[in-house]
């Protein structure tokens, strides 16, 4: 299983943010939202911060996905 932050995309669509935008409200570093964009494992601290600055479960952020769903 790997993990796919599509369900983060849609939450900031559905509350009009942009990537920039949560990075500076959650204080994330670019690096954070680099690694998120190729799919890359963030800490589980950095994912706290993100539905604490969301409003949101985990569930709207990330999914596990099978490996070989593209």
């Amino acid at each position: 299983m790997k993990i796919s932050y599509k369900p983060l995309w849609k939450t900031l669509i559905d509350k009009n943010m942009s990537k920039k935008d949560l990075r500076l409200q959650a204080h994330l570093t670019t690096n954070h939202i680099a690694n998120m964009g190729k799919g890359e494992h963030i800490s589980m601290q950095t994912l706290i911060k993100i539905c604490e600055t969301l409003n949101c479960d985990i569930a709207d952020v990330i999914a596990l996905v099978p490996d070989d769903d593209p």
